[in-house]
């Protein structure tokens, strides 16, 4: 096929080798496109969480509501009242891509479609896809809805990793429903020896998607191609890429670290993602907070309470130390409470401590919640000060002393993942890691309660290298002075 066929302006693609993280080839990867349908594996990594967590199971039953039901095909079809298993859901949205059913799970999950948003745009932002913008869970068209090839990439390859019990419903060629075959719009499932399933999408603003993962023996890619001119078109493309790349990357599965090439371009895009975001988005009912969902009714899931829901915290990258962000409806009067859990299962809590907003220097991570840190050198002083500067009128007992720098890999409201989110690190991140000391910190704000992730122990130079590092192999990081 000559260059250029079968490409639109909104054309992107890119080869990584999921052994090593490795970019294998790329053009227009970190450019901002529109994902449509493609957006339903971000659907399904927040259900396949659930279900490993035992919150649901397979044959859980998932309610239609009249929202759900309107949505315009391609959809499954059932009317207002009636109930899906999750199984079949799962099945309905890998093969048929039923925009319903996406619907539908966002609703039990996180009681409204755009609450569902908000979370699945916090969950990109801690798999490092720091591009990503989402505003429905089914990729139908919206000019808020965005992300990159390279921010999918980091999709595919982390569904596979998290939930290996689950990722095979990718690679279902068909699904009989109420006596309906219907066969999976990826035409690659059967015809590509290695291929084993991932997500197609379509609106007229992406063009032709395709995400797709690929094992020959030890060689194992992710491939993505965005904006292509017709389906066919798109896998043809798709098959060259995986014919021409396959056998390139290594074959020994290291950390899934994503090369970037240009830093500095990177770190551009990022700032700029972030304003695109913010003007992109429509307008809507403000999202409740964590915490404050569960008493309202009218956000309650259908399948219980539902997922805590949060404003996404977009990454920030600064090549200087920047005044510290305090978040939405904060005040420098605001109580707060730190406590921090050791991996050997002590607490500590600081003192109470008056100190002012100072800065810290990010390398990339989400904006933490109205944290403020005290000035402070690295000399051996009381961590009290330190713990206690991020947040004002804390009263604790005395902590160990402590100096150097430390790492925040993320934040999350439950404590189980935050310790969660430490081992991974440990496992994929650098050497320096191993040590330095994991610890999670409890923070109440009101009725919402974070537990940070952290790794304490480091020098400044440590502590950087290690959130590049760790950027790069999908977390989020910044590094602050301890």
């Amino acid at each position: 096929m000559r260059p250029g066929a079968g490409r639109t302006s909104q054309f992107a693609e890119l080869v990584v080798d999921a052994n090593t993280g490795r970019e294998l080839y790329g053009v227009n990867e970190n450019a901002l496109r529109h994902p449509a349908s493609i957006t339903k594996v971000m659907t399904l990594y927040l259900l396949f969480e659930q279900l490993q967590k035992g919150r649901l199971h397979l044959d859980s039953r998932i309610p239609i509501s009249a929202h759900a039901a309107a949505q315009p095909p391609t959809k499954l079809g059932l009317r207002p009242g009636q109930t899906i298993s999750v199984d079949n859901a799962i099945r309905a949205i890998t093969t048929h891509s039923s925009n319903d059913m996406a619907v539908a799970v966002a609703e039990a999950l996180g009681g409204t479609e755009s609450n569902f948003a908000v979370i699945m745009t916090r969950k990109a932002h801690e798999l490092g896809m720091l591009r990503t913008q989402y505003v429905n869970a089914s990729g139908l068209p919206d000019a808020g809805q965005l992300t990159t090839a390279h921010d999918l990439a980091i999709l595919g390859r982390a569904i596979q990793e998290r939930f290996p019990n689950y990722y095979h419903y990718f690679s279902l060629r068909s699904f009989q429903f109420h006596g309906v075959a219907f066969r999976n719009h990826n035409h690659l499932l059967g015809r590509v020896p290695g291929l084993d399933g991932m997500k197609t999408g379509y609106t007229r603003a992406s063009g032709y998607n395709l995400l797709t993962s690929v094992k020959r023996g030890k060689h194992f890619i992710i491939a993505v191609v965005l904006g292509g001119s017709t389906w066919a078109s798109r896998d043809r493309i798709m098959t060259n890429l995986i014919a021409a790349h396959i056998d390139d990357g290594s074959t020994r599965h290291t950390a899934p670290i994503f090369a970037k090439r240009h830093d500095s371009e990177l770190a551009q895009h990022e700032t700029e993602s972030v304003k695109a975001a913010a003007t992109t988005t429509p307008a809507a009912k403000p999202m409740p907070l964590a915490g404050t969902e569960r008493t309202d009714p009218m956000q309650t899931g259908t399948l219980g309470a539902p997922m805590p829901v949060a404003r996404p915290r977009p990454a920030y990258v600064s090549a200087a130390p920047k005044p510290m962000p305090i978040e939405d409806g904060a005040t420098n009067s605001d109580p707060g409470h730190v406590k921090r859990a050791y991996f050997d299962g002590s607490t500590e809590r600081p003192t109470t401590s008056s100190a002012t907003p100072t800065t810290l220097r990010w390398v990339v991570g989400p904006s933490p919640a109205k944290e403020r840190m005290a000035d402070a050198k690295p000399s051996a002083t009381d961590e009290s000060v330190h713990a206690a500067a991020e947040m004002p009128s804390v009263k604790s007992e005395h902590l160990a002393v402590r100096s150097g720098w430390m790492i925040q890999i993320g934040a999350t409201d439950d404590p189980a993942g935050a310790s969660e989110l430490l081992a991974r690190a440990k496992a994929h991140g650098p050497h320096s890691l191993r040590r330095a000391q994991p610890f999670t910190e409890k923070i109440q704000k009101g009725s919402e309660t974070l537990y940070r992730a952290r790794f304490a122990g480091l020098r400044a130079e440590t502590a950087e290298a290690a959130c590049r590092s760790l950027k790069h192999a999908g977390f989020a990081c910044f590094a602050i002075r301890d």
